[in-house]
């Protein structure tokens, strides 16, 4: 009976939205081991933009909360001649955009990275399409990127999080606690910070200082 009513939900859940499946999670257990199935969220993240597949895994399960245009971004490789106001022209979206998604001040440094994120200015691109959840260095968030060309290179597809893998699951517990007191902010913020440091717990609380500075010099807070 249990199995049946399970299944009835799951049928019932695949039709909800990303936020339909969040406000159904907190309504009982039963509802919460349904609604929180990856399986199912991620066919909830993709529906809306008829994405084919969707490889990887978040690193925060905060990343599923909103599946807005802006979670997902075209992976342009900077060559030669490339500059911010050129891609703003070549993808048709805004240059402000552009810095935006990769955290940028200026258009300088451009060619100190390998890529740029470019934000999708028309969903159709996604269509039928393969997407890899990626924690971005640069831009310091998670997205679902698209590559026109090719695939991503295999250190974009890493999680960040390898060097985490031979710790326990206590081990691993200290060590966000550990984080989570030292920046004053919550688990996911911890994990976060962790990923884009790739596991270093050290150059997780530079990277955390750094946008702290970043904030207080754009007059943020």
């Amino acid at each position: 009976m249990a199995l049946a009513c399970r299944d009835t939900v799951r049928l019932i859940f695949q039709k909800l939205t990303v936020a339909d499946l969040a406000r159904a999670s907190c309504v009982c257990r039963v509802w919460n081991s349904v609604a929180t199935e990856n399986d199912l969220v991620a066919s909830a993240f993709t529906a809306p933009w008829r994405i084919k597949e969707l490889v990887g895994k978040p690193v925060s399960g905060a990343f599923w909360r909103d599946n807005g245009i802006w979670k997902f971004a075209i992976s342009h490789r900077i060559s030669r001649g490339d500059s911010v106001t050129s891609l703003a022209v070549k993808y048709s979206v805004q240059v402000m955009d552009i810095k935006r998604l990769n955290n940028m001040m200026s258009d300088h440094g451009i060619y100190s990275r390998d890529r740029l994120l470019i934000p999708i200015s028309n969903p159709e691109i996604l269509v039928n399409t393969t997407c890899y959840i990626e924690v971005d260095k640069y831009a310091k968030r998670e997205v679902a990127v698209l590559y026109l060309e090719g695939g991503p290179k295999r250190q974009h597809c890493a999680s960040g999080m390898n060097h985490l893998s031979t710790l326990s699951a206590h081990g691993k517990r200290r060590l966000i606690e550990s984080l989570r007191r030292s920046m004053q902010v919550d688990d996911e913020t911890a994990l976060y910070y962790l990923a884009i440091a790739e596991g270093n717990p050290r150059s997780a609380l530079s990277e955390f200082s750094a946008d702290l500075t970043w904030e207080r010099q754009a007059g943020l807070n």
